[in-house]
């Protein structure tokens, strides 16, 4: 060994933790705390803009509702973008022109340059929010990803609250004629020292060959767009005049989402790269997290919408003042959000549902409060603020969570895109019905403001109800399907498939999984958590080792009940197509772990087969092809486990362990 071999700095090892990843989190939560700010802190300064700039009405809802229609529209192409092209170069190409156009915005010298600038700078947020959430996945595993998305949602939930305070703020400091270009202006120094970060910190993006990258689905891109557009639309300008407020537009949003899925069918067919992987809704994590992410925001962002009206027109409070008093929800999110995050891993779903419960009871308590119509509003709803904003916490991240969960990490961005888009439609949906429903009872009872914000209050509350009955199916669907599994297998009598050994591959002769074949594009071999077998982890394979079967089972031909092997069931010959069997035990004693769910992804990141284990923890995928293969292990109470297996025209044997509230561990595999 030379002088250099002892001074030269190891490489990291490639299923090695990013060590820059908590630094590059914390450039990441900034800019998406930017982007997400900007929704709420224009608000309190539209007297401002008006007296400053001399816009009409109309003209303030397009700085308004602008910012929220390009937002959403390019959410789900550029997640898609950034999962082929590149995240850490769409996060600063979106980062730059966030930061350019909140200049812009600032300087603007007529009404027509600033809504210009806010539909520019929404786009550029719209862009940036799914890298975000796609680097969050690729840079962060098991209860670790859990903590990064808490902090995620932990902004999420304080850009939302603390956006009045920070306006009221900008404009005291400003005055009322010059005040709202702070508003703009305190994005440009941030945005200019988080983008030098970013530069440093965020990962390289993986290089892909021309000929691997997946065509952009421009046509379903514009549909999917003009669709949300045409959606969105009619819901936004309705904040200010109902009546007026194109709505024959939702008819058109439909036509258009049925010519989007029929195009995304044909190009599956066509080319096999949607813009949008349909498959991704048959997971029921996924879809119904989306669906509660929708429903939740129409409920949780039209909160602040009917609240700041009340506080200030209703009871003329300042804009600093309406910020202060909607800071109490702020702070219980913030620290929900990063506790939340931690305990996902944990609790699961029944956090979200006991979450949810939370917010609708600090909502009615605050309906109450505001209808008996105290001297001092602000500190009266603080504590009910405070319930609810503890409740928030625990349910957006921790459903984000859980939402992604079962994403292959190549499809990150893009599913990413699909569940903020809901959420932004969501959010349009809930602010359009409360404010209908608000300013209509305003109008009817001639100004009554006490009975108008309870109106809107009912709303709001309906809504996030109607999130926590989804949370209620989605947790009782679950507690059924771990009943199902828990149930003995049925015994199926018939010929035991052979060994590997049979057919002279001694399971545990030392053969490696091959790692030459990575699973796509040049992404980790997993579903954004390492996948570690072999080398380091004897000591761990030995303490199961006993209870491990070092090959398939007689049981391989009954895998249990409900089981699902992508049209492959227990009868026939076993070794007519690739296949890999084993048993799911846990790491501390070898014992079976009941319950456990088994996924194959295939090079693309689709799903390949999926199984439950029987009762005695054994199970068989089966593939449709050879080849290089990402095995997704997954149970109650046990942490996710994600390995590569290499399968060939031979049954593969790759034995699981599961831990507990720890780095769990996938045996490696015989081909």
């Amino acid at each position: 060994m030379t002088a250099a071999d002892h001074t030269a700095t190891p490489a990291r090892p490639p299923d090695a933790p990013d060590p820059n990843r908590w630094r590059a989190l914390v450039v990441c939560l900034v800019a998406g705390f930017m982007t997400l700010l900007d929704v709420s802190i224009v608000n309190v300064a539209l007297p401002s803009m008006q007296k400053g700039l001399g816009a009409s009405s109309a003209e303030l809802s397009w700085v308004v509702s602008g910012y929220a229609l390009t937002f959403g529209l390019v959410l789900v192409s550029s997640g898609r973008l950034g999962d082929d092209r590149g995240r850490k170069k769409m996060f600063l190409v979106a980062l730059a022109l966030f930061t350019l156009t909140s200049a812009v915005a600032g300087l603007s010298v007529d009404p027509t340059m600033l809504v210009v600038a806010r539909l520019l700078q929404g786009a550029a947020g719209g862009m940036m929010n799914p890298q975000i959430i796609g680097v969050i996945q690729q840079l962060f595993a098991g209860r670790e990803r859990g903590r990064a998305f808490g902090l995620f949602g932990a902004a999420i939930g304080i850009s939302t609250a603390v956006g009045p305070l920070t306006g009221g703020l900008l404009l005291q400091w400003g005055g009322d004629l010059e005040g709202w270009r702070y508003v703009f202006y305190v994005n440009v120094p941030i945005g200019v020292i988080a983008f030098l970060l970013g530069v440093r910190l965020l990962p390289r993006d993986s290089s892909v060959a021309k000929g691997d990258r997946r065509p952009l689905d421009l046509v379903g891109a514009v549909l999917l767009g003009a669709a949300v557009v045409a959606l969105m639309l009619p819901l936004v300008l309705s904040e200010q005049d109902p009546s007026g407020a194109p709505w024959w537009l939702i008819g058109v949003a439909v036509l258009l989402l049925l010519l989007f899925v029929a195009w995304e069918r044909r190009a599956r067919r066509a080319h096999g790269h949607p813009l949008v992987n349909f498959r991704l809704l048959r997971t029921r994590s996924y879809a119904l997290g989306t669906t509660l992410g929708l429903v939740y925001f129409a409920g949780f962002t039209s909160i602040f919408f009917v609240l700041t009206l009340f506080l200030q027109q209703g009871r003329a409070f300042t804009p600093l003042e309406a910020g202060l008093a909607l800071t109490p929800f702020a702070l219980g999110s913030a620290v929900s959000s990063a506790l939340g995050g931690r305990w996902v891993s944990r609790f699961g779903k029944p956090q979200v549902v006991l979450g949810l419960l939370a917010v609708a009871v600090g909502l009615v308590a605050t309906d109450v409060v505001l209808r008996l119509d105290p001297g001092s509003v602000g500190w009266a709803i603080a504590g009910p603020l405070l319930l609810a904003g503890i409740g928030s916490g625990f349910v957006i991240a921790p459903n984000q969570t859980l939402a992604l969960e079962e994403v292959p990490a190549r499809e990150g961005g893009t599913a990413a895109g699909v569940l903020q888009t809901g959420q932004r439609v969501g959010s349009a949906i809930g602010i359009s019905a409360v404010g209908a429903v608000f300013f209509g009872s305003l109008t009817s009872s001639r100004g009554d403001w006490s009975s108008s914000i309870s109106s809107g209050l009912v709303v709001t509350v309906a809504l996030v109800l109607l999130a926590l009955l989804v949370g209620v199916a989605d947790l009782v669907a679950d507690r059924i399907v771990r009943r199902r599994r828990a149930r003995p297998a049925p015994e199926v009598t018939g010929p035991a498939e052979d060994s590997a050994a049979d057919d002279g591959e001694a399971p545990g002769d030392g053969e490696a999984p091959d790692d030459g074949e990575a699973p796509g594009d040049g992404q980790a071999p997993d579903d954004g958590e390492a996948a570690r077998a072999g080398r380091g982890e004897a000591a761990r394979a030995g303490r199961a080792a006993a209870a491990v079967s070092p090959g398939p089972s007689p049981q391989d031909a009954a895998i249990g009940d409900g089981s699902r092997t992508n049209g492959h069931h227990g009868d026939g010959d076993h070794r007519a197509v690739p296949a890999v069997t084993g048993r799911v035990v846990r790491a501390e004693d070898g014992d079976v772990v009941p319950g456990a769910v088994l996924t194959l992804v295939d090079e693309s990141g689709h799903q390949a087969a999926r199984t439950d284990a029987a009762a005695d923890g054994t199970f068989r995928l089966a593939a449709g092809a050879p080849g290089s293969y990402q095995l997704v292990a997954r149970a109650p109470g046990r942490r996710p486990e994600v390995g590569r297996v290499t399968l060939r025209a031979r049954p593969s044997v790759c034995d699981v362990v599961l831990e507990a509230n720890a780095t769990e561990h996938l045996l490696p595999a015989v081909d």
